[in-house]
């Protein structure tokens, strides 16, 4: 059997997130007090308490599910004798990329906690709140060719591109809003449904480019060395294990596209995995590994009972 150990992103998070880790394992409290302690904040009551709304706000999403996904990985290898060296690879999405290279060792946790206020604050500083927007286009017609005509059309009046290429039935495009809003109109007219999406900035898109600048500044003055399972680029949609080139993709990533089916369908195919395991908040990677790749295993392992079972399938 081989495992990859998969990241979730943005849009997982909710109030409650990771409080049955904390109260069931002293590993996971010490992660959450590790991120306190590296942001200055009390995340993991906002975490624990909400308000919903501050919880969502990019700046604190962003390292928060990482931070629940760093208590799954941490738990698994304290409680359990389960380490990340039992995987033959890891991957995220979007923000998850944080997430696999911290449990793979590669970035430390505080810094990675830093990396990602920093990433959420500067996208959110990158376009005005209202300026851009992002816009999932889904259903059983929609693939990549289709929503790149719709992109395509939407650039007719402003940047517009394909921003996730989740897997076949669920793209998302990203830019200015009335080139997004132009776009949804074409994307309907070839099939799709499009449902405009409730983020606060226009994410992996051109727009981003001065939050890829602070990003490359911020990565310039962070060390990051080999993670110990090699990361499968959201950039590329293949594996990485060179620090320099780890670095170098972190920044491309804040603009481009995040190439999620075709980073599954690697692992799946060249890659040989036959089970994905989603560390951290949701089961949204799992559900897509099953469309994208139905022959493999995909297990969500956010709770204290999913972790036993995984360690004990073993």
């Amino acid at each position: 059997m081989s495992i990859a150990f998969i990241f979730p992103g943005q849009g997982s998070q909710t109030v409650g997130m990771g409080a049955d880790l904390a109260q069931a394992f002293a590993a996971a409290r010490e992660v959450f007090q590790e991120v306190d302690d590296a942001l200055g904040q009390k995340l993991f009551k906002l975490m624990s308490e909400g308000p919903e709304g501050d919880l969502t706000l990019t700046e604190n999403a962003q390292p928060a599910l990482m931070a629940v996904s760093l208590a799954v990985t941490r738990v698994l290898e304290r409680e359990f004798g389960v380490g990340i060296d039992k995987a033959a690879f890891v991957a995220g999405h979007s923000l998850g990329e944080y997430s696999a290279l911290a449990a793979a060792g590669a970035i430390t946790l505080a810094d990675t906690a830093r990396l990602l206020k920093l990433r959420g604050q500067a996208m959110q500083r990158a376009v005005p709140v209202g300026e851009g927007a992002m816009a999932s286009l889904i259903g059983p017609k929609t693939d990549l060719a289709l929503a790149e005509a719709a992109a395509a059309a939407g650039s007719e009046v402003g940047v517009c591109v394909v921003a996730n290429d989740n897997n076949n039935g669920n793209v998302v495009i990203s830019g200015a809003k009335a080139a997004v809003d132009k776009a949804i109109e074409k994307a309907k007219e070839l099939g799709a449904r499009a449902i405009p999406l409730n983020v606060s900035a226009p994410f992996h898109c051109p727009l981003m480019q001065p939050a890829a600048d602070e990003m490359e500044e911020a990565l310039a003055r962070t060390t990051i060395v080999a993670p110990r399972a090699p990361l499968v680029a959201n950039i590329t949609a293949a594996p990485v294990h060179d620090p320099d080139v780890i670095r170098k993709l972190l920044v491309e990533q804040v603009t481009g596209r995040v190439r999620w089916r075709e980073s599954m369908t690697w692992l799946a195919g060249e890659g040989g995995v036959t089970r994905f395991a989603e560390a951290g908040a949701g089961k949204v990677l799992s559900g897509m590994a099953k469309r994208i790749a139905p022959d493999a295993e995909a297990v969500p392992l956010n709770s204290p009972a999913d972790l036993e079972a995984f360690a004990k399938s073993l």
